[in-house]
């Protein structure tokens, strides 16, 4: 048995403990960029589009004022919610590809 019941530290583990630290920073440094991007998407030709931040909050919705019927407000708010989950689903996409090539596929739940 190891004294303290530890193993002594082998210069392998600190390397990867060390690797370990700089991929933390890095996704760090990497989620205080996202809260900057922003990602777009449109529904129905354009009519509606959406924009979300990296956080994938809506943070602009534009409507093209041809669209606006107060006759179809269902059509309106279908596209509304289109556009939205088209510019939610290009940000969760693009994360989940970029966050795969700074950990090097490495699976790791709850950061995202």
């Amino acid at each position: 048995m190891f004294k303290g019941g530890m193993p002594p530290m082998g210069g392998g583990l600190n390397n990867l403990l060390k690797q370990v630290q700089k991929v933390q920073k890095q996704i760090e440094e990497y989620q205080e960029k996202l809260t900057q991007r922003t990602f777009e998407a449109s529904a129905g030709g354009g009519a509606v589009t959406a924009v979300v931040n990296g956080k994938k909050q809506l943070v602009e919705i534009k409507i093209k004022k041809e669209v606006v019927d107060p006759e179809d407000i269902e059509m309106l708010q279908d596209l509304i919610i289109a556009a939205v989950n088209e510019a939610a689903n290009k940000a969760e996409e693009t994360i989940t590809n970029e966050m795969a090539n700074l950990t090097g596929g490495l699976q790791m739940p709850g950061l995202f």
